[in-house]
């Protein structure tokens, strides 16, 4: 068992330390990275993904890359027009609706990384911080950067689908289903274009591909920001799906100051190779925390919890 702890280039979703832990089984390596946030019952999924991956290996793939966006922090225009010229992705998706940041700081991001991609695709996420008002308002000034879609818009899913009926821009769903009580509420209400899946958050690859069938929309793969351990199991989930009509947010590991394997899964040319990874015992240390005994009470009680 190898615990982590890697610092990330620009302040996400809140963190500037990511934490988890890989252990191997049978089938190959497995990353178990909950977020310190999460407690025991929202952590049960993420211990189902690292035990199929470690025990039970993944379905067969259809295809042997898998196309990625890079994906843009709520910073600055510069620094945003430079992440996206040095991804080499032709896919952008860019954060807003940042607290403390208003919509002008929004439009200044976007409008960078537009000029960057130029004819590239430009996708936005608010991570269900906008009101229904708010996320019409936005999108009416940010439609003007030819956006492929608006990710989860707002919290609720009810909302989701009056967001959709009140603009042009596509809507994806992303904590409406991996969150959710009921994953498939997004295809009955009709609140959403595109389902976004994460391996960690959902259960594996197969609890995925069996609501990517389900729900009957096309499928965005994206991370839980993970080690290349961890993306290679969302790979895998997009190499298994029958179609893939949009690039995948699974180019996340650029966005670590190290890593745990010492060939790390990058894009090249905007995409991914299908392939496990192993870490490496140097790039391993260097990302060593000193944290086995917190993360192994923790695994020992969600895996209690995962058996009742």
């Amino acid at each position: 068992m190898i615990t982590y702890s890697i610092g990330l280039k620009n302040k996400f979703r809140g963190i500037t330390v990511r934490e988890g832990m890989l252990f191997e089984g049978p089938a190959g390596w497995a990353e178990w990275s909950p977020f310190l946030d999460y407690d025991d019952a929202t952590a049960v999924s993420w211990w189902r993904a690292a035990r199929e991956a470690a025990y039970d290996g993944w379905p067969a793939p259809v295809r042997d890359v898998v196309p990625v966006n890079c994906t843009v922090p709520a910073v600055g225009p510069e620094r945003a027009a430079e992440l996206v010229r040095a991804s080499g992705c032709r896919t952008a998706k860019v954060k807003v609706a940042e607290p403390g940041q208003t919509l002008a700081d929004d439009l200044a991001r976007v409008a960078a990384v537009r000029d960057a991609i130029g004819s590239g695709q430009v996708r936005i996420d608010a991570n269900g911080l906008w009101s229904v008002d708010e996320a019409v308002r936005a999108l009416r000034e940010l439609s003007r950067f030819e956006l492929e879609y608006v990710e989860q818009p707002c919290a609720a899913v009810e909302d989701l689908a009056t967001v959709r009926r009140r603009t042009d821009v596509l809507v994806a769903a992303d904590e409406s289903i991996r969150r959710a009580e009921d994953p498939l509420l997004v295809k009955k209400l009709d609140a959403a274009d595109i389902a976004v899946l994460k391996v960690q958050p959902i259960g594996g690859v197969r609890a995925c591909l069996e609501i990517a069938e389900q729900i009957g929309l096309p499928v965005v793969v994206s991370s839980a920001l993970e080690t290349s351990v961890g993306i290679a199991a969302g790979v895998a989930l997009a190499a298994a799906l029958p179609e893939l009509p949009y690039a995948c947010g699974l180019a996340t590991v650029s966005m670590f100051t190290s890593e745990v394997v010492s060939e790390p899964l990058l894009p090249v040319d905007g995409f991914l190779p299908v392939r496990r990874v192993t870490p490496d015992q140097l790039a391993a240390n260097r990302a060593a925390a000193d944290r086995n005994a917190v993360w192994e009470e923790r695994l020992s009680r969600v895996q209690q919890r995962s058996a009742e």
